[in-house]
C-alpha cells in the first residue's frame, strides 16, 4: 500500500462511500421523508461517486489501498465504487420527483416514504462494503445485507403483486445465497488445507498464492458460487425473481438493482473467479460460457413474446449479465471489454427505467395492450425511452456497440468462433424482441389507459435519464484516457498469474 501524502487517508477514504449513506439514514429516520431528506440522498450518492474517483486516482499503478484485513480497494474496486455513485447519483435525483409524486397521487402513504428514505441509503452502503471488504465472507454478507434492504423497497407500493413479488425474491435469494456461502465456506476450507495458517478469507492472500487450493474442492466451490451469486446476478437457472422484483419496484429503485445491484454481484463471482481459474482454468472458462450463453439464450427466447415493458427490461438485465459473464469466461481481450460493459449496462439501464417509470405514471399501466403513443403523450420520456432501446441494443454510436464488439472480437481471436456465433444470433432476436415492445410503446395515437393521468414531462422527470443517456453516448465515442487505464489495469489484474 502506497500511503497517501494528500486529502483524505485510506481509512477515512474507503470508509466514506459506506458511512454518508448511513448518516442520511439517521436522518431519514429522524425527521421522516422531506425534501431536504431528499436532497441530502443526492449529496450522499455524489460522496460515493467521488470518492470511486478519488480512488481510482490512487489505485493507479497496481496500488492497493487497505485498512487492515477489514476494508481493500484495487482498480475493480474503484470501477464499481464509481458506478455505485453514478448510477445512484440520478437515481436519488429521480428519487425526489418519484416519491413526492407517489405521495401526491396517494400512491404510497407517508409510512412508506420513509421507509423509502431509510433503506435506499442503507442499500447504498450495503452494496459500497460489498465491493470494498477485504474479506470474501464480509463480501458475502453485505451482498445478504442488500436483499433485507431492497425487499422492502420491492415491495414500496404494498399491492398483491408487489407483496408476491417481494416473498419471491426474498425466498429465492435466499436460496442463491445459502449456496454461495456453501461455496465460500468450501473456499475457506481450501485455503486451511493448501497452508493458510487456519484458513483465510481474504481475497487478496488468497489470489497471491492460489496454486496450493485443492482443485476439486475449488470446482466444487466454484459451481455453487456461480450458482449462488449468479442468482443474485439474474443468470439461469435462479432468474425467476428478477421480472417480478423489477415490475414492481419504484423506478429509480428498478434502476439501482439493474444497473449496478446485479453487477455487484457479479463482482463477487469475479473475485472468486480469479482463484478458480488459477486452479482449474478449463472448467472454469467452461462454466462460465455455459451459464453465459445460456442466460443468454433464455433472455432472448423471453423477450419475443413479452408484452409488459418493464418486464422486458428485467429479462434485458438477464440478457445483458449473461454477457458479462460471457465476457469474464472467454477472458484475455473480452476482460476488458466485460469491465466497460459493465458501466455502459449500468447507465443505460438507468435511462430505461427511469423513463419507464416515467410512461407509467402517465399511462398508469405496463401493458403494451394498453401503452402507445408515448412519444405523443410524454415526447420526451418517449425520445429517451427509445434511444435507450437502441443503446442497449448495441446499436452504434452507443457505449455498449464499443463494450459488445470488444468482447465479440475477443472471443473470435481466442478461437471460440462457435461462441461469438451464439452471441450474435442471441443479439439479433434480442434486437427483434424489444423492438416490437418497444415501438408499440412509443408509436401510435395515445391511449387513454385504466387511469390515465395528466402527468407530463419536465426538467425533473426527464433531466436524470438524459445525463445518464448523454455518458452513454459519450462512452460510445470517446472513453476518456484515464477511464480506459483504469479499465485495462482492472482487466490486466484479473487475469491470473497477474
Amino acid at each position: 500500500m502506497t500511503p497517501s501524502t494528500t486529502g483524505l487517508g485510506p481509512g477515512a477514504l474507503l470508509c466514506v462511500p459506506m458511512l454518508l449513506p448511513l448518516a442520511v439514514t439517521g436522518l431519514a429516520a429522524a425527521w421522516g421523508w422531506r425534501p431536504w431528506v431528499a436532497r441530502a440522498h443526492v449529496l450522499a450518492a455524489l460522496g460515493i461517486l467521488a470518492a470511486g474517483v478519488t480512488l481510482a486516482a490512487r489505485t493507479t499503478g497496481g496500488r492497493t489501498l487497505a485498512v487492515g484485513d477489514v476494508l481493500r480497494a484495487d482498480a475493480l474496486s474503484a470501477v464499481m465504487v464509481i458506478l455505485i455513485g453514478a448510477v445512484a447519483t440520478i437515481a436519488t435525483w429521480a428519487g425526489t420527483t418519484f416519491v413526492s409524486d407517489d405521495l401526491e397521487r396517494g400512491r404510497c402513504t407517508p409510512r412508506a416514504a420513509d421507509r423509502y428514505g431509510m433503506l435506499l441509503p442503507v442499500f447504498l452502503a450495503a452494496m459500497a462494503l460489498a465491493v470494498l471488504a477485504a474479506n470474501l465472507g464480509v463480501m458475502w454478507a453485505a451482498i445478504e445485507a442488500t436483499t433485507v434492504a431492497t425487499a422492502f423497497l420491492v415491495g414500496h407500493y404494498r399491492s398483491r403483486a408487489g407483496v408476491e413479488a417481494t416473498w419471491k425474491y426474498v425466498i429465492i435469494c435466499a436460496v442463491g445465497i445459502a449456496l454461495a456461502y456453501l461455496g465460500t465456506v468450501l473456499v475457506y476450507f481450501a485455503s486451511r488445507q493448501a497452508g493458510h495458517g487456519h484458513g483465510t478469507l481474504d481475497w487478496a492472500k488468497l489470489a497471491a498464492d492460489p496454486n496450493g487450493l485443492d482443485p476439486s474442492v475449488m470446482r466444487i466451490a466454484f459451481a455453487l458460487l456461480v450458482i449462488g451469486f449468479g442468482t443474485k446476478a439474474g443468470l439461469i437457472p435462479l432468474h425467476s425473481w428478477l421480472p417480478d422484483a423489477h415490475g414492481q419496484a419504484p423506478a429509480p429503485v428498478s434502476a439501482l438493482m439493474s444497473g449496478v445491484l446485479l453487477p455487484v454481484a457479479l463482482y463477487a463471482l469475479i473475485r472468486h473467479r480469479v482463484l478458480a481459474d488459477a486452479v482449474d482454468p478449463a472448467f472454469t472458462r467452461g462454466l462460465l460460457l455455459t451459464v453465459g450463453l445460456g442466460s443468454l439464450a433464455v433472455a432472448a427466447s423471453l423477450l419475443l413474446a413479452q408484452r409488459d415493458y418493464k418486464r422486458m427490461l428485467a429479462y434485458s438485465s438477464v440478457e445483458h449479465m449473461g454477457i458479462l459473464v460471457l465476457g469474464v469466461g472467454v477472458g484475455g481481450g473480452a476482460m476488458f471489454g466485460a469491465l466497460l460493459h459493465l458501466l455502459n449496462n449500468g447507465l443505460t439501464k438507468g435511462v430505461l427505467f427511469l423513463c419507464a417509470g416515467n410512461i407509467h405514471r402517465a399511462f398508469r399501466s405496463k401493458l403494451t395492450t394498453e401503452v402507445s403513443g408515448a412519444l405523443r403523450r410524454v415526447p420526451a420520456s418517449g425520445a429517451l425511452f427509445l434511444a435507450g432501446f437502441f443503446a442497449i441494443t448495441g446499436t452504434p454510436p452507443f457505449g455498449p456497440f464499443i463494450s459488445e464488439l470488444t468482447i465479440l472480437r475477443a472471443a473470435m481471436r481466442g478461437d471460440q468462433v462457435w461462441v461469438a456465433a451464439a452471441f450474435l444470433v442471441a443479439l439479433t432476436v434480442v434486437f427483434l424482441g424489444m423492438g416490437s415492445t418497444v415501438l408499440q410503446v412509443v408509436q401510435g395515437e395515445p391511449r387513454s389507459g385504466r387511469e390515465a393521468t395528466d402527468f407530463r414531462d419536465t426538467a425533473f422527470t426527464v433531466g436524470p435519464p438524459l445525463v445518464l443517456l448523454a455518458l452513454v453516448l459519450m462512452l460510445g465515442v470517446y472513453i476518456p484516457p484515464p477511464l480506459q487505464a483504469l479499465l485495462h489495469e482492472a482487466a490486466v489484474a484479473l487475469e491470473p498469474g497477474s
